[in-house]
């Protein structure tokens, strides 16, 4: 099955999607069609661990890749050495309507990892098809837990060099430890002056610079990405929301064919479009809900159809969503207006020249159909995480909390899962404030819940810092050109 540029429409492979990253003009990769999976067949996923069930899901979304290979990479990507869980990602009961899906058990601790210990592997055999062997620069922008999730998955990997921008003072300190302390000779980590949108711009700029193009280029490298707007980034994440329902149908939560509806906190789009993907390949979603912290840009396009970035930029306690310019909503949008690319590109260059675009009233009632929307301020984020705590003995992490907010706010009749996408533990100083009233770190946070510090997290703050600087957004190429040299 062959991919589309979302702004030309013409078609590559695969493979070739997930060694660009992004496409020559600008556009991001998307499924040249959804490959549908029968009832029957998701019914027969209950009985299968979540490596089998990676492999049955991403064999139809990559039918071109050497099968047997394909699935020998998946079964090493999602093994209980790497995700501190049999289950891989866990389904946590609240109610018997209500459940959390645990996607925090990865290296990194955080929703990431699901996708990016697959990647390296995907890459590798995607230039094995494709027949280039070059070395390959992997630029990385990061809100905050995507930079330690790549950082991870590509450090001391043969082949590989990978650098990370991430907004300085933009992420948490536990985020920030995670990344500043990575060892490895082919990793750079560089902190930006700006917000997380300074950051992915920049990189989405050096993806198009032809001297910095070139200059990689001399220096014996090719570009490729980690971020979400990578096509390999993308797919692995439908897998999850199948799995989901797979546990719901074991434990007999529903019946098979019964829909469920998903509350997906999202700050670039992927994660909650990865759920509307699984969706159109079949799985039974009644509704998914977007959450949104104070930066509710996402809510407001979904409400009332208007994208507007002209507005105050929020810094706020769950930083991976603090986002203005969601890169994986081209690929939404993409499907609104009916894959027609001149209407796309309509689109994305409104949003270029006026930080703003907005759809027809007949395409916001289509988006309505399928998905709903809330946000939540600092308040009721904190609200969220204590009353997760004493009504469930369940400690969340911001985002997640937003998630329980908003659904909170307007429970579903159905049975419904919230999408938990990071340890609370790397937010300890948010959730112990939220619980206690003070500020403590991850060691007190374990201490006074009760809960156990995940192992990738101790004894780090006692970790040498190995990157510590601090660059203007205009000097990202110099940066990235300077480590390679």
């Amino acid at each position: 099955m062959r991919v589309l540029d979302t702004r030309t429409g013409s078609r590559i492979t695969s493979s070739g999607a997930i060694l660009q990253g992004i496409a020559p003009s600008g556009g991001l990769y998307v499924p040249e069609r959804f490959p549908f999976v029968p009832l029957r067949e998701i019914g027969a996923l209950a009985e299968l661990p979540y490596a089998e069930r990676a492999v049955f899901i991403l064999s139809r979304i990559l039918p071109s890749f050497p099968q047997d290979e394909l699935a020998a990479e998946i079964r090493a990507a999602y093994t209980r050495e790497r995700f501190d869980s049999p289950d891989i990602a866990p389904l946590i009961p609240f109610t018997s309507r209500l459940s959390v899906l645990d996607l925090t058990r990865g290296p990194t601790l955080a929703f990431k990892d699901f996708a990016l210990q697959l990647l390296p592997r995907l890459m590798r055999l995607s230039a094995k098809m494709e027949g280039d062997a070059r070395l390959r620069l992997i630029l990385v922008a990061t809100s905050g837990d995507t930079g330690k999730a790549a950082l991870e998955s590509f450090a001391e990997q043969d082949g590989f060099a990978c650098v990370v921008f991430y907004p300085d003072g933009g992420v948490s300190e536990t985020q920030r430890l995670q990344m500043a302390t990575q060892r490895g000779g082919n990793v750079s980590v560089l902190a930006v002056r700006g917000n997380f949108d300074d950051a992915q711009t920049g990189v989405k700029r050096l993806f198009t610079s032809q001297s910095f193009i070139k200059n990689v280029k001399d220096m014996g490298y090719t570009l490729a990405s980690a971020n979400s707007i990578n096509y390999g980034r993308l797919i692995p994440q439908i897998v999850y929301y199948f799995s989901a329902y797979a546990d719901l149908l074991k434990r007999g939560g529903v019946k098979l064919g019964e829909e469920v509806s998903f509350v997906v906190p999202t700050g670039n789009f992927g994660n909650i479009l990865a759920c509307d993907y699984a969706r159109r390949m079949g799985l039974p979603v009644r509704k998914t809900v977007l959450a949104s912290n104070s930066n509710k840009i996402l809510y407001d396009f979904i409400t009332t159809g208007e994208y507007d970035t002209r507005r105050e930029f929020a810094q706020t306690s769950s930083p991976s969503m603090d986002i203005l310019v969601s890169s994986n909503l081209e690929r939404f949008l993409f499907e609104t207006v009916l894959r027609n690319p001149t209407s796309l590109n309509a689109l994305m260059s409104s949003l270029a020249n006026e930080k703003r675009f907005s759809v027809s009233a007949q395409a916001t009632r289509a988006i309505r159909a399928q998905f709903e929307a809330g946000w939540a301020d600092e308040a009721a984020t904190a609200s969220a995480i204590k009353e997760a705590w004493q009504k469930y003995g369940v400690l969340i992490d911001t985002h997640t909390a937003v998630a329980y907010s908003v659904y909170k706010n307007n429970p579903l009749s159905e049975q419904t899962v919230i999408v938990s996408t990071a340890s609370p533990f790397k937010f300890a100083a948010s959730v112990s404030s939220a619980l206690y009233g003070a500020v403590s770190d991850e060691e007190t946070l374990s201490e006074s819940t009760g809960a156990t510090m995940p192992k990738p997290i101790i004894g780090l703050s006692g970790k040498k810092v190995l990157h510590e600087k601090v660059i203007e957004r205009d000097e990202m190429e110099a940066a990235a050109s300077d480590f390679l040299k």
